[in-house]
């Protein structure tokens, strides 16, 4: 499946607080207004056609993700001058995927937060995260 019509993803300008803010051949870097509130900056990649996760990406739109990823930075340190980055992408429920459309987060990280210093690893590891063995 390449288009999905009710995909916030695959209809980006369907949302008026949904920002196209650099693209290239096979992807966006989008902004959403109602995310810049605690995340200041942060954004997502994602590829035009519909790639339900990012196992299905193609090498081209990889590579692009890649450029773009590179374009984003340039983007966001020249515009909010963050301190350091958290990355990542998010594939299935399990890992609290919320839009079954491929998407690489980009958080610019700031030394005056409460929780700088606390990247992902910090609270996946959590001993509440602990799988039980039956």
């Amino acid at each position: 499946m390449t288009y999905e019509k009710n995909c916030p993803f695959c209809n980006p300008q369907n949302d008026t607080n949904q920002n196209i803010v650099l693209q290239n051949e096979t992807c966006y870097f989008l902004q959403h207004d109602k995310e810049q509130d605690v995340l200041e900056g942060c954004g997502v990649i994602v590829p035009k056609k519909h790639r339900e996760n990012t196992f299905e990406l193609t090498r081209e739109e990889w590579n692009d993700s890649y450029d773009l990823l590179q374009q984003a930075k340039g983007y966001l340190d020249e515009k909010f001058s963050p301190d350091g980055y958290t990355l990542g992408w998010n594939v299935g429920p399990a890992s609290n995927q919320s839009i079954p459309h491929s998407h690489f987060h980009v958080i610019p990280r700031y030394n005056d937060e409460p929780l700088a210093g606390k990247g992902i690893r910090h609270w996946l590891k959590q001993q509440e995260n602990k799988r039980t063995k039956e």
